[in-house]
């Protein structure tokens, strides 16, 4: 069973996400990774769902066209729907073999249409094509809104300047409208020449806040946003300007009753493995995440400061059904190791929940999963309390980095004896971590064990607890002169959903 979107035979890639009556459609671009990464051609396929959970596949929604023609591939852009109920689908055609011929690889592109399944292609390119300035191979990813402000469509897209691409010249650039036809380019909307391109940039409005997404790759591969007032600014960066780790990539947002929704992807790794090891295996370096994956869905939400927050969907945190209590557990150890197994046997698709505080003096805390029966190997979410970050890794992660494991980390405040809400999706390869607002989603290519570890560090203790399907967990911990820890286990979810994934693409 699986709980997250990939077509058969196929990588999710880049999301064009609409919402209609209680229904959100997926457009999304399939690659089949033959013979690479942008092998085959491919043009906008589309999938539906109502609850992230089951979807139905639509096929094909916009064809690609021809060798000859612009958009031999169509590679990202968004849908909207006009003040008449007609759809418009803006997106970006790509030719990877015009610039041989001295031709944009990259045009923005337009169909409509009266159904969301069926499109017409407009041919209307003319005006969408790179502006002087402007990298005529990097131009792309459209996205348009109605700004009851001005009484204007605008239509911002992710660009870089011409010249040296190592450079930070990356911007979002924008043109308006009165009536999706006829566009006029005011220039650039966001230049802060901090990332060598933006890419997938989206714009929406929440509360009295405005808030910008891109998408970047020169620095963090993440997706970070800007928040401002008023759509001329100034934008402000929060503290922490990311929704996910480097494992999440290119999502875009989709309000639809009162929920909006971050729609990414999770990569894959090259040769299908983790490693990272450049000592004993020099190839490695070329095992990093790679284009296209699995979709994951995020909800985002607005705090009181106007910063927004990451968390799971009810609908697929609410699929995992049939709990099971279990006994408390309490640990004594005045130095040293203590360890006691609660259950094993997670299985491929599992949820984990947890409320776990820390004293002062504790280094880390982790929560492991896919950890192996016989040893002490998993993979680990750590919270690094001195550091304020959460972490990805393999544990051990030796000899030599054993886990290319750069950049799943993210920013928290670890404060001694605040409670964390920790809960953990398991489907498969991905693992994704949700703890006050952040999410980290990761890929544990190589799959070890099936049970999950709790595990906290101390200056001169060490304790690792592994448990199983914990659904509602409470850690204190007790700092008396004998070093006392006591575990309580409340209950726990099995894992097992009544209504399993079913796509109408299934045999």
């Amino acid at each position: 069973m699986k709980i997250y979107y990939q077509h058969p035979n196929t990588w999710f890639g880049d999301c064009m996400p609409f919402g209609k009556d209680d229904t959100f459609y997926l457009f999304h671009q399939r690659d089949t990774r033959v013979p690479c990464p942008f092998g085959e051609p491919f043009g906008w396929d589309l999938a539906t769902t109502k609850d992230f959970v089951t979807y139905e596949d639509c096929g094909v929604a916009i064809p690609r066209g021809t060798d000859e023609e612009q958009d031999q591939f169509i590679f990202a852009g968004s849908i909207c729907e006009d003040r008449e109920g007609k759809y418009h689908a803006f997106y970006t055609g790509y030719n990877r073999d015009y610039p041989k011929q001295g031709k944009p690889s990259q045009v923005l592109m337009h169909a409509v249409s009266e159904d969301l399944k069926h499109w017409t292609k407009t041919q209307d390119a003319v005006t969408f094509v790179p502006q002087p300035g402007y990298d005529p191979d990097d131009w792309r990813d459209p996205f348009v809104l109605w700004d009851d402000e001005s009484e204007k469509y605008i239509l911002i897209l992710g660009a870089r300047l011409e010249g040296d691409k190592h450079k930070t010249t990356g911007r979002t650039v924008y043109f308006t409208s009165d009536n999706l036809a006829d566009w006029e380019f005011q220039g650039d909307f966001w230049a802060p020449d901090l990332f060598t391109m933006h890419e997938m940039p989206d714009l929406f409005k929440m509360g009295d806040w405005w808030y910008l997404i891109t998408t970047e790759y020169s620095h963090a591969s993440t997706q970070v946003y800007r928040m401002a007032k008023s759509l001329k600014g100034p934008w402000i960066a929060p503290d922490d300007d990311a929704f996910d780790g480097r494992a999440y990539y290119a999502g875009r947002t989709f309000m639809l009753n009162n929920q909006r929704i971050l729609f990414g992807w999770v990569p894959t790794r090259a040769n299908e493995t983790d490693s990272a090891n450049l000592w004993y295996r020099p190839e490695a370096d070329k095992e990093d995440f790679i284009w296209a994956g699995t979709f994951v869905a995020h909800e985002l939400y607005q705090r009181e400061d106007g910063t927004l927050g990451c968390r799971i969907p009810d609908t697929v945190w609410n699929a995992f059904q049939d709990e099971k209590k279990l006994d408390d557990v309490k640990l004594e150890k005045e130095s040293g190791r203590a360890l006691q197994h609660v259950v094993t046997k997670t299985g491929d698709c599992y949820r984990y929940e947890a409320d776990v505080t820390f004293t002062e003096g504790t280094r880390g805390f982790s929560v492991g999963v896919r950890a192996q029966e016989a040893d002490d190997e998993f993979y680990s979410f750590t919270f690094e309390c001195p550091k304020d970050r959460v972490i990805f890794e393999k544990s051990p992660n030796w000899p030599w980095p054993q886990m290319n494991n750069m950049g799943l980390e993210r920013l928290i405040r670890l404060v001694p004896g605040k409670k964390y809400h920790v809960q953990i999706i398991v489907d498969d390869t991905i693992a994704t971590l949700y703890v006050d607002g952040v999410a980290l989603n990761t890929a544990c290519i190589q799959i070890l064990g099936r049970e999950s570890a709790w595990e906290l560090q101390m200056e001169v203790l060490y304790l690792r607890i592994k448990v199983l399907h914990i659904c509602k967990t409470y850690f204190e911990i007790r700092e008396k002169r004998s070093t006392r820890f006591f575990l309580k286990i409340w209950w726990i979810s099995l894992g097992i959903r009544m209504n399993p994934v079913r796509n109408s693409h299934s045999p």
